[in-house]
């Protein structure tokens, strides 16, 4: 429910009204617009008779939102979302679209390094790279783990770029917090609700992936499990949904990308990568997803692909990489954005 108050109400009308709503043991949320202030109220307001709030003077109207997501939905908070990383001049979700990069494994000093050298010079903004990784298979390479966010954030330090990691367990959120500047949640821990609570706790941003064969809305009750914790610097990130179809790893949703600016108030990243599986897609994806509206791309690079520990079949060369940044330079200009 969102009460929309009068303008120029005084303070103390609103103080009152937020006293009566806050006997329904809802949390009122006040939302302050340009000439307009709206209170949101999150819970249950099944016992709340509409007819009752505008009985208050500095109430001009009372709206009933049917979602189930809050703190996510546009209603609630019309204006964009913009998550300014510490210490920096990076705005996610401002009017420059915002590239992350990197391999999906760390796997050596020299591997960061001379990824996190490349996609810097190519205009990257920050860098990625796993260093816990969840795996389908318990063979597979899992990561170098604490040595590998130590890794990462020597590079970090180097070239002056914010990093990015998925994390796995709510365990590993100390090293988290201390060494990574965005944590990323990803698909197959997207309804990992203790893990998320965790993360509602904490004070980084968080990239929240929608999962494989999860739809936009849960995506959006994933990201309000984190907001209802306290932390709203949240992005939403598209990386392919499991479909019928073989040719692609995953089937990229580029609708998913204005659905969720339509609905919701949060910056939205795309993963060419991971929705492609096969690095000759990644860079139409990629122009496919700027000119759709994202706020972001997170794309994987790695010096040899060929003999990449995970993803390599995925992976863009650094070459490559540059290419497409010349690439989509344009379109974001096109359609009223920086890169």
């Amino acid at each position: 429910m969102i009460v929309v108050l009068k303008t120029g109400a005084p303070r103390e009308g609103v103080t009152e009204l937020t006293k009566y709503l806050e006997h329904f043991h809802v949390n009122v949320s006040p939302i302050e617009g340009t000439g307009t202030t709206i209170l949101g109220l999150v819970g249950d307001t099944s016992s709340i008779n509409p007819e009752n709030i505008l009985m208050y003077d500095v109430v001009e109207r009372v709206m009933k939102v049917q979602e189930p997501y809050k703190r996510a939905n546009r209603r609630f908070h019309p204006h964009d979302t913009q998550i300014t990383l510490p210490g920096t001049d990076i705005v996610i979700g401002g009017k420059k679209i915002v590239v992350m990069a990197g391999p999906c494994s760390v796997e050596s000093h020299e591997q960061i390094d001379t990824v996190a050298g490349a996609v810097h010079a190519s205009g990257a903004e920050i860098l990625r790279g796993g260093t816990y990784k969840p795996r389908s298979s318990p063979y597979s390479f899992q990561g170098l783990k604490d040595e590998g966010v130590a890794m990462l954030h020597a590079a970090r330090d180097k070239y002056h770029m914010p990093i990015i990691s998925e994390i796995t367990g709510a365990d590993h959120l100390p090293i988290y917090e201390r060494d990574v500047d965005i944590i990323q949640v990803g698909a197959r821990n997207m309804q990992n609700f203790e893990l998320l609570r965790a993360l509602g706790r904490s004070k980084k941003p968080i990239l929240l992936k929608r999962g494989f064969a999860n739809s936009i809305e849960e995506l959006l009750m994933a990201a309000e499990y984190i907001m209802s914790e306290g932390n709203e610097q949240v992005m939403l990130c598209e990386r392919g949904i499991r479909t019928f179809e073989t040719a692609t790893r995953n089937t990229l949703d580029i609708s998913a990308v204005p659905v969720l600016k339509m609905h919701s108030h949060l910056p939205v990243i795309v993963d060419p990568s991971h929705a492609a599986g096969a690095y000759q897609l990644v860079p139409a994806l990629a122009k496919a997803a700027v000119a759709a509206g994202a706020d972001g791309l997170i794309i994987e690079v790695h010096p040899n692909p060929r003999e990449a520990l995970s993803d390599g079949a995925q992976s863009l060369t650094p070459h490559a990489f540059d290419k497409l940044m010349g690439e989509l330079r344009p379109i974001a200009h096109a359609v009223g954005r920086e890169l």
